[in-house]
């Protein structure tokens, strides 16, 4: 009897070409710190974080779809004045810093064409797990006290 051999199971970010870029980091505390400029200076929005939506103010964009919406994302940051995007995941090991580093690709390979940004590319350090180690709840969306127990 053959044998059946099941096809190779792929990651979905295999679609897509490996990232270039290695952006840099911003901690938890920086993060935190941002957040309180704005409250001195409301009129002030220079960042914008990408994720599930779970810090205050976040956006969620999909790391499944973000590769084919990295030039919006571009055009919305330059409209917008915004001179930061921050990019987290759960530990910041896996999505949130591909996808960071997909959209430094971008602006890298845009700039080799004339267009030139000063939209600055990071990575919440850590991620989600370390901004909840630091600060718990707080400027968080949903927080539930009794999920995040797990990661303390």
């Amino acid at each position: 009897m053959a044998e059946i051999t099941q096809p190779k199971q792929e990651n979905w970010w295999d679609a897509f070409p490996a990232p270039r870029a290695k952006c840099g980091e911003v901690t938890s505390d920086e993060l935190y710190q941002m957040f309180d400029d704005m409250d001195i200076k409301p009129e002030l929005r220079p960042f914008l974080l990408v994720d599930g939506g779970t810090i205050k103010t976040s956006i969620n964009l999909p790391a499944q779809s973000f590769y084919q919406t990295r030039k919006t994302l571009l055009d919305l940051c330059e409209r917008a004045g915004i001179q930061k995007v921050i990019f987290y995941c759960g530990a910041s090991n896996g999505r949130g810093p591909r996808c960071a580093n997909w959209m430094q690709d971008y602006i890298d390979d845009v700039a080799k064409f004339g267009h030139k940004t000063k939209l600055q590319v990071l990575v919440l350090k850590g991620g989600i797990k370390s901004w909840v180690k630091d600060f718990e709840g707080s400027m968080m969306d949903g927080f539930e006290e009794k999920y995040w127990e797990q990661f303390k």
